[in-house]
């Protein structure tokens, strides 16, 4: 019997009528499985990386205006009763039945807890993926379990990676919800391999104000790497989280900003927010200036319709096309749906019988449903992390290049390989090789880039006092460890999404700063480098605050610790009409002249609109 049919039926209760909206306020957990009264709420999951809707998540809700309507009061009242794996089957259901009226397209994301999944495991087994779906004539391919857990799972780890074994045998895909509270832990996600993780929603509230969530998420995004996972980023409700994670490069998303979980599916994003996505935030375009943009990769080549053209058409475009190494196969609107490696389909075709048996079926008989898709106008430096995802199939599939969510053209993996490998080689002309910093042409870039921008911005000019001694007497390896150090103080207290960090050479930085707080940042680097610098003295220097060495002139004297100084210019742009970057970088020096020669750690001032003194340190 059903676990929902098999909940008690009191006998005075009656059947809903069929023209009932709500059920009444005293409703109770029982009825409103028995009657289905279940309503699920679908909320948007955005691919940021093309701009469009990629799926709905199912967010189940009870009866309206009852105290069981939303979830976590719905959830709390089925544990306390016990009949939360049937409350679970009955949403399960809801969602899967909604979606399906709705014809919608895109993946639908369904939600099971980890205990509920291992009981109907063990009470269906291998019918366990139909019995979800029950009379639900969704296709299964369409569908992604999200495993929600409260209770630990370390002691079913066996059992639950039989459950996901049988959904993904039946087409489902298997998600982890909520990573990183709870008990969605890294052994679950190495155990259990998802195919999607989605990091929660802590992680992203506020990202753009801070860096330690900024530099966490970075942490879990290397393990997603290495693992091949994709990653959603859950709970985005502002335009500057949003803004992080896409300069985090995380391709899914999902949050009131990008759409609020309603009864009817949104089909497409609404064009400001669309629009908002194709460009990126000036901050973002002096470091990723270098290498163009999936634009440059492209070549124009037909594409085979689905479901009007069989694999004969595609026979027929390959033989009439002899350089075409794939055929992008795309749906009525000109949206790609998968793509046909040349030499995979030549190699079928050439088998005995291949030809009669399948020429006249759809062309979706031998391509790959999950074409690697990038939009023409992303750049050669996003698609770097291509290069090092496990699945390599884009090598010799190639790419689907497109142009606001529809087929635009192709590109081979090799021509990717070619432009990234170009790319980080004159990226390299343009960096310091000890830090990997940008140096002077970024730099002036960057400058260009501010200056053509309203808002204040300030030229922090920092160099190191005492240096000279120190590599003199340590050796250059330690000089050179206090150089890194010096790079790596002043990036801990820098926004990546606001602040550009530049080595012009030696022990000079520039770093240019749109931090509304950026003074208060300049002491802490400064107070944290002469902390830390102390560090790297041996016993004897640090017992005695400093070292002996011969000065400039040659003559022996006392050098006390290095510390840092920085002279800092705040710059407005609308008082800089034909002043040229290295005006403002020449200034920014003379102001770090003064903090050297008064021995001082911090000097700041504005630029009035006039070119100050050049000095050249």
């Amino acid at each position: 019997m059903d676990p929902i049919h098999a909940l008690p039926r009191p006998a005075a209760a009656r059947a809903p009528s069929s023209n009932r909206k709500c059920a009444p306020a005293h409703v109770n957990l029982a009825g409103i499985l028995r009657e289905r009264l279940l309503r699920p709420r679908f909320q948007p999951v955005v691919d940021l990386s093309h701009s469009r809707v990629y799926g709905h998540e199912s967010l189940i809700r009870g009866p309206d205006d009852t105290a069981l309507h939303f979830p976590d009061a719905l959830f709390a009242e089925a544990r306390r009763q016990g009949l939360h794996p049937q409350l679970e089957l009955a949403s399960f259901r809801a969602g899967a039945q909604g979606f399906q009226r709705h014809d919608a397209a895109g993946m639908l994301f369904l939600n099971l807890s980890g205990s509920a999944l291992l009981h109907y495991w063990t009470l269906w087994g291998e019918e366990m993926p139909r019995r979800l779906l029950k009379d639900c004539a969704l296709a299964p391919s369409s569908i992604i379990v999200e495993l929600t857990e409260q209770d630990p799972l370390s002691e079913h780890m066996a059992e639950l990676a039989d459950a996901f074994a049988c959904l993904r045998e039946s087409g489902m895909r298997v998600a982890l919800d909520d990573y990183g509270v709870g008990n969605s832990n890294l052994q679950l996600w190495s155990e259990m391999q998802p195919d999607l993780v989605k990091i929660d929603r802590y992680f992203f509230d506020g990202i753009g104000q801070d860096e330690r969530k900024q530099n966490m998420v970075r942490a879990i995004l290397k393990v997603a790497q290495h693992l091949g996972t994709a990653v959603v980023a859950e709970g985005i409700e502002t335009a500057e989280d949003l803004a992080v994670v896409r300069d985090l490069d995380i391709r899914y998303a999902q949050g009131w900003f990008l759409g609020r979980p309603e009864e009817m599916l949104l089909t497409e994003l609404a064009p400001p927010l669309r629009d908002s996505l194709r460009v990126r935030t000036p901050a973002s375009q002096p470091q990723r200036a270098v290498g163009g943009t999936a634009a440059s990769l492209r070549v124009e080549a037909p594409a085979a319709l689905l479901p009007e053209h069989t694999n004969d058409d595609v026979h027929r475009l390959f033989i009439e096309n002899k350089n075409m190494h794939a055929v992008a196969v795309v749906d009525a609107d000109n949206r790609p749906v998968g793509i046909v490696n040349r030499r995979d389909f030549l190699e079928h075709y050439a088998q005995r019988y291949t030809r009669e048996l399948f020429g006249r079926d759809a062309c979706s008989t031998f391509m790959n449903a999950e074409p690697v898709l990038v939009d023409l106008n992303v750049s050669i430096d996003q698609l770097s992390h291509v290069l090092i995802s496990e699945d390599q199939r884009y090598l010799m599939d190639g790419l689907i290049i497109t142009r606001d969510g529809r087929y635009d053209g192709l590109a081979t993996g090799e021509t990717l390989v070619r432009s990234v490998t170009e790319m980080r080689i004159e990226a390299a002309r343009y960096a310091n090789p000890l830090t990997s910093l940008p140096g002077n042409i970024p730099i002036s870039r960057h400058i260009a880039t501010l200056l053509e921008d309203a808002d204040d911005f300030t030229v922090c000019y920092g160099d190191l006092n005492n240096f000279k001694p120190f590599n003199d007497v340590y050796g250059y390896w330690r000089g050179d460890d206090m150089i890194r150090l010096t790079a790596e103080v002043i990036k801990r207290h820098c926004d990546p999404q606001r602040d550009f960090v530049g080595h012009v050479g030696g022990d000079d930085f520039v770093v240019l700063l749109r931090s509304p707080d950026w003074m208060e940042r300049a002491r802490r680097i400064i107070a944290e480098f002469n902390e830390r610098a102390m560090d790297l003295y041996d016993d004897e220097g640090r017992r005695n605050g400093g070292i002996e060495a011969e000065d400039r002139y040659g003559v022996p004297r006392f050098f006390p610790f290095v510390t840092l100084g920085v002279g800092a210019l705040t710059v407005t742009p609308s008082l800089c009409e034909r002043i040229r970057p290295e005006d403002i970088a020449s200034a920014a020096a003379h102001v770090k002249h003064k903090v050297k020669h008064g021995n001082l750690s911090l000097v700041t001032e504005r630029y009035a609109g006039a070119p100050l003194p050049r000095f050249d340190s």
